[in-house]
């Protein structure tokens, strides 16, 4: 399975709580600040899973994951719709 991440660059503070989480080190802190003069992360996308922890901790809810299981990418998580529990109900 594997996943892609999207992250909302303008709306990010770069706290790094998802740098800290992925347990696949596919995301950085970028080295160009955004509008606001933070320097936001950036998902490399390299081996991701969509295990979805990275948009879970982002407290911003600036993070969507999308995940591919059977060759279509369907969105896992979508932090301005769904709560953390549709999200997981979703999962199951």
């Amino acid at each position: 399975m594997t996943g892609k991440i999207i992250i909302n660059a303008e709306r990010c503070k770069g706290c790094g709580l998802c740098v800290r989480v992925c347990p696949k080190n596919n995301i950085i802190i970028s080295k160009k600040s955004n509008k606001a003069g933070y320097f936001p992360v950036e998902a490399t996308n390299t081996g991701c899973t969509g295990c979805c922890i990275c948009a879970l901790v982002c407290p911003d809810a600036v993070i969507e994951v999308l995940r591919d299981e059977t060759g279509k990418i369907r969105e896992i998580t979508n932090s301005k719709k769904k709560t953390k529990t549709e999200m997981i109900k979703e999962k199951r």
